[in-house]
């Protein structure tokens, strides 16, 4: 196999154009590649600038865990932090993390943050809707946000060999003017991802807030979610007051 290191978003688009398959943190497709076969050419973003930034609302899809600091919000800053062993995450890559993966671990930190999302096609570079983005798996060169009032994230304790554990994000906007902002929720429970939203204006009392929530899809969760839920949800209205 041949893997091919692009230094520029054109080069990249070259390798696919000629075939090249995307590799990430090559942590999930080694194991498969090692029983199907490899295929003749891999590409990797890492050299592209790009794909590398690490910033106050954006990060690239090659950047590796680990590197996922405190520039970025809080709750996509702890969501990296969780990801595995320290041995993954100076391994495993955003973009592997949230388009590779079947956990997707950022994925619900990512959409609490209303997230856009950049795609590398060989002919083309686009933004889309990151939901669109995981469905049609396509190649993700990097998200970009507005900075939240408040963020956080929670990764609860899973049982070994059990389903992945569950995750409850959320996050607080403002509007930018006198209107009301928005509370965002997302939760990963089992291998699904659900993400509601609701406004919020500031000195809503978070029972108010957490009843407007109650009709969609986070109200129908098992008791243990929606209590993680509550406490996220409450936790986040504080700060962002």
């Amino acid at each position: 196999m041949q893997l091919r290191l692009p230094a520029s978003v054109s080069e990249a688009q070259r390798c696919l154009a000629d075939g090249a398959i995307p590799i990430g943190g090559a942590t999930l497709v080694w194991a498969a590649w090692q029983r199907d076969g490899f295929p003749e050419q891999a590409v990797s973003l890492r050299n592209v600038p790009e794909a590398n930034v690490v910033g106050r609302e954006e990060l690239g899809a090659a950047v590796l865990l680990h590197r996922v600091d405190a520039t970025v919000p809080e709750a996509l800053h702890r969501a990296a932090l969780g990801v595995g062993t320290g041995a993954v995450r100076r391994t495993a890559t955003v973009g592997g993390n949230i388009v590779g993966s079947t956990l997707r671990d950022l994925l619900p930190a990512a959409l609490v943050l209303n997230s856009r999302a950049t795609v590398l096609e060989s002919d083309n570079v686009y933004d889309a809707d990151l939901p669109e983005v995981v469905a049609k798996r396509h190649l993700l060169l990097g998200l970009r946000w507005r900075t939240p009032l408040a963020s956080g994230y929670r990764k609860l304790e899973g049982d070994p060999g059990g389903p992945p554990p569950l995750i409850v994000a959320a996050a607080v906007h403002g509007d930018g003017g006198d209107g009301p902002g928005r509370l965002r929720v997302a939760v990963r429970d089992g291998y699904e991802v659900v993400s509601e939203s609701t406004p919020w204006e500031a000195g809503t009392d978070a029972g108010q807030v957490l009843d407007a929530l109650e009709p969609t899809d986070l109200g129908s969760l098992p008791a243990e979610a929606r209590a993680a839920v509550r406490a996220q949800v409450a936790d986040v209205l504080a700060r962002a007051a």
